[in-house]
């Protein structure tokens, strides 16, 4: 048996036993004496009896233990060339001095407050502060659109807003403040406070009944001194939203003791990283990466994070990753496949990684969305590293499968994240809700209960978490991903179940044609999709990103993908027609829109998504589609 065996095999055993021990890396006001209570929420919650702080044991207990001098934050502004760094005192300082300013405006413990930043240091301070009074943080993308901030305005109906003049794209300045202007305008929930960070890029006008200077605000509280606020271990820590099938948002909560209890667990232990040493994630605060692993997790275990403003590509170039973790001495690096694709394209020989020393780099982490093999033998090859794929949601906020390199690397089987960690009890099941099995494609569930750090409910919406999440199969939690698990208990996220289409009576994976389209060597990225047809119901329709100068083959392409797709998958892929694109569309995470792709491919009537990058790139396809004559 390996180590990681007797690790999962522990937990099996006695699971409360196992969180209650790993629960001892936090510094609590009161410790936990139970584990887990079946009887409260709605199906039960982690550590009821516990009183802590989650700034505390981010920031102020590595100050006291003497680490106050180490470099806690480093901002890394790849758009305009600028860097900063905050060490533990300076974050403590920085954070006791904000929670200021939401007490002096009347934040209290459980009250809101909307966070609607770009990727600045202040929007990883913002969220500290808000932990530090036990207030309930909800961050917003920074320029999501106007309409939908002001649905998660009157969802969780903050008391205070905190936000930014503008935001820096490649090549542009968005604006945050007439969208913020304009949500105010459209929620039901009125807000009469809100603090404006000023970037010089773009200075906005302030409202003189509502809007602060952030500056301003903070220079007024240089010496307060603000302590951490005892939060119960079940108090929220923050609200995230998620789409929602039915266009209403759903509002993921974070409990605060679980949420410590698991993330500090993770870092040294799924990715293998000690105290004072740099991990960098790079994604966006909007996003669960965001709050997990640029800001609580690394913070929780003492490590240097990287808030990063910037692109994989054209900021200014497809290096920028490996010139930042050059830089910093990164040790683990995480991002999504996507990001790893567009750098690809612009340099698909790997040539300018050479220009940089990658030596502090040991491991290289993807999530977000299936990684295929592809992509990952790439990264490998021209890295050196170790790449690791693993499996989690938003709804767990860490990973259910992967490979826990802290604990034993275990043998790497492409196109799986490995195996289920501790706290998960991943099953397949069939729409019976009957276990499959091994190798049979089915519903991906975990068994109730979910561990530490998992969302206990949604926002005010039991009763929607329960058919969202827990109707569909009683006793389990519906993942909505369709995949298997092997022999070996590695499992294989194949699509979600939405993405699954029957082709003539066979339902086949999405997921697994587009890893064929991908071993192509002129295929940067891709995506298949299922569309309507009078004969067989679905059928498979392909698109790919070419790399530099493949175009002019794209016909022979085209016959050689169709032909690899059928000898790997069966002729009942029927996959026949590959369309070439510039862009997919895609969420600001990375994810394809995939449901989107196909009412454009059936000509059906298609509601902008909220979260997609950018909306011009449907009508791309849409061009791309009426070449083919499709």
């Amino acid at each position: 048996m390996g180590a990681f065996d007797k690790v999962y095999d522990s937990w099996k055993a006695e699971p409360e036993k196992f969180w209650l021990d790993q629960a001892k890396a936090i510094d609590w006001d009161v410790a936990p004496t139970r584990a887990f209570d079946p009887d409260q929420g709605v199906y039960g919650r982690w550590f009821p009896d516990a009183m802590g702080n989650t700034c505390y044991n981010c920031v102020d207990r590595h100050v006291e233990n003497g680490r106050g001098d180490d470099v806690a934050i480093i901002h890394e502004s790849a758009i305009t060339e600028t860097r900063a760094t905050l060490t533990f005192a300076e974050l403590q300082r920085e954070t006791e001095k904000l929670a200021g300013v939401l007490l002096d405006r009347g934040v209290k413990a459980g009250d809101r407050v909307i966070i609607y930043m770009p990727m600045v240091m202040e929007a990883a301070v913002a969220m500290l502060a808000c932990a530090r009074i036990g207030a309930v943080h909800s961050v917003v993308f920074g320029g999501f659109a106007a309409a939908e901030l002001a649905t998660r305005i009157d969802d969780c109906r903050p008391d205070i807003i905190l936000s930014a003049s503008c935001g820096l794209e490649p090549g542009r300045v968005v604006a945050y403040k007439p969208l913020l202007d304009s949500a105010l305008e459209i929620a039901d929930h009125k807000i009469t406070k809100t603090l404006i960070l000023q970037r010089s890029q773009q200075i906005c006008d302030l409202a003189d009944d509502r809007d602060e200077d952030w500056a301003e605000a903070i220079a007024a509280q240089a010496d307060r001194q603000v302590p951490c606020t005892s939060m119960a271990a079940t108090d929220p820590l923050y609200i995230l939203y998620t789409s929602g099938t039915t266009g209403q948002p759903k509002g993921v909560i974070r409990d605060t003791g679980g949420h410590m209890v698991a993330l500090h667990w993770t870092m040294k232990n799924i990715y293998g990283v000690e105290p004072g040493e740099t991990y960098w994630a790079a994604s966006d605060v909007g996003w669960v990466v965001g709050h997990s692993y640029i800001v609580y997790a690394p913070l929780l275990a003492g490590n240097t994070t990287i808030v990063f403003e910037g692109k994989p590509v054209g900021t200014p170039d497809a290096a920028t990753f490996w010139r930042v973790m050059a830089r910093h001495e990164v040790a683990v690096f995480f991002t999504a496949p996507t990001a790893f694709r567009a750098v690809r394209a612009q340099d698909p020989d790997g040539a300018l990684v050479k220009d940089h020393n990658l030596s502090n780099l040991r491991t290289v982490f993807l999530a977000g969305e299936r990684a295929d093999p592809d992509t990952i033998h790439w990264i490998e090859h021209v890295t050196g590293k170790p790449v690791i794929d693993h499996w989690w949601q938003t709804e767990t906020g860490w990973t259910i499968a992967g490979n826990p390199t802290g604990i034993e690397m275990l043998d790497v089987k492409y196109g799986s994240p490995a195996r289920a960690m501790p706290g998960y009890d991943v099953q397949v099941l069939d729409d019976a809700g009957a276990p499959v099995a091994a190798g049979t494609l089915g519903n991906v569930a975990v068994k109730l209960p979910l561990p530490p750090g998992a969302l206990p409910t949604l926002w005010n919406a039991d009763a929607r978490f329960r058919s969202a999440y827990l109707e569909e199969f009683p006793g389990y939690y519906q993942t909505s991903d369709a995949g298997m698990v092997d022999e070996d208990g590695y499992l294989f996220i194949m699509a979600r179940t939405d993405d699954i289409i029957n082709v003539a009576g066979h339902r086949l994976s999405t997921g697994g044609m587009e890893e064929a389209v991908a071993e192509h060597p002129d295929v940067a990225e891709c995506a298949v999709i299922g569309v309507a047809d009078e004969m067989k119901g679905q059928v498979p329709l392909g698109f790919v990103i070419l790399n530099a100068g493949a175009d002019e083959r794209l016909d022979t392409i085209e016959a050689e993908v169709v032909a690899h797709v059928r000898n790997k998958i069966g002729p009942v892929a029927a996959l026949k027609t590959v369309v070439p694109v510039k862009r997919l569309p895609k969420t600001r995470s990375g994810k394809i829109l995939r449901a989107t792709m196909v009412k454009v491919a059936q000509k059906e009537d298609v509601a902008i998504p909220a979260t997609i990058d950018d909306p011009a790139i449907l009508d791309e396809i849409r061009e791309a589609l009426a070449v083919r004559k499709i």
